[in-house]
């Protein structure tokens, strides 16, 4: 039993609202460190590090979990997120920060259809429409007037967006037979492995002049903020804040990472681009409130998966 400490209910929010913003203004770090480093060797040695960085502070809980079964499941853990942040990434180097940003946030909607695959458990009717307003969305943000076409780095983003809602399932899988903490470290340096091997082998080597003390703060943001600092956060908050209360936080990143990068990437957003953003948002709301009208019946029958329990982060 966990030794209850006299900390305010609101001071958890702040930690999941803390998190958001340093996400947010991830995605314009993020999009000038792969001008320095392909998108493979940026994750890789990103998640490297974080994973080390992990392991050190949480030694305690990795005792125990070197087997068989927890390192499949890290591995398994590992090879959907980098492949979800790779993708991201290479979408990010072809589109704005902004779009990025919320056009990876709809893997919230894609979830609950995910979930109707993988254990038939069939989304509701918000889920539906929250659909319905994400498309609506993606069109009006992506989509060009004259030809109806996607840009390459649009496609990439919405198919990390994929990949991140199969994270979300395998964690919450996972998470119920393994030590969360320990996961979380081997996904990092499992990740932080695949991506240097993957980057070794299809990508070129960096300029060595390329790697500024610029880079070196950006890659230092990534690694200790917005990875190691957001995931402290995010487990303390959430063991805190009611699951679809947390969940209506940590989408208010795809807010942030517009607002940062029209404030420090200077990104020009349009009437249309704002109506767009508006209505993923809308979608995302809709999608992550709907849990809370679910019946008994609904949750019983989907105990294997369940999607509100911890949603990593995606920058």
């Amino acid at each position: 039993m966990t030794e209850k400490r006299n900390i305010p209910g609101f001071v958890y929010k702040l930690m999941l609202l803390a998190a958001t913003v340093i996400w947010g203004i991830a995605f314009v770090v993020m999009k000038d460190a792969v001008d320095v480093l392909p998108p493979a060797q940026l994750i890789g040695v990103r998640f490297f590090l974080t994973g080390l960085l992990m392991a050190v502070v949480f030694h305690r809980s990795l005792k125990g979990t070197w087997n068989g079964p927890c390192l499949k499941a890290g591995l398994v853990l590992a090879a959907v997120t980098f492949l979800a942040f790779w993708v991201q990434t290479i979408g990010l180097a072809d589109t704005t920060p902004g779009k990025n940003a919320f056009l990876t946030a709809t893997y919230c909607v894609i979830v609950p259809f995910m979930l109707w695959a993988a254990a038939g458990k069939r989304p509701t009717v918000a889920n539906i429409g929250a659909a319905f307003l994400c498309i609506a969305g993606i069109g009006l943000v992506s989509l060009t007037a004259s030809a109806l076409t996607m840009e390459f780095g649009d496609v990439m983003t919405l198919l990390c967006a994929v990949f991140f809602a199969a994270q979300i399932i395998a964690i919450s899988h996972y998470s119920k037979k393994f030590n969360v903490l320990a996961l979380t470290v081997y996904q990092f340096l499992f990740g932080g492995l695949l991506g240097m091997l993957v980057g070794g082998l299809i990508e070129p080597m960096p300029n060595l002049s390329a790697l500024t003390p610029e880079f070196a703060f950006n890659l230092f943001y990534l690694v200790v903020f917005a990875s190691g600092l957001c995931y402290l956060f995010q487990n303390m908050g959430l063991a805190h804040v009611a699951p679809a209360q947390g969940a209506l936080l940590l989408s208010l990143e795809s807010v942030f990472g517009v607002l940062a990068s029209v404030l420090l990437y200077g990104e020009v957003v349009t009437g249309r681009m704002l109506v767009g953003f508006a209505l993923i948002f809308a979608a995302i709301l809709l999608s992550e409130l709907a849990p809370a009208r679910k019946t008994s019946e609904q949750r019983e029958g989907a105990a294997d998966y369940d999607a509100d329990e911890e949603y990593a982060p995606v920058a």
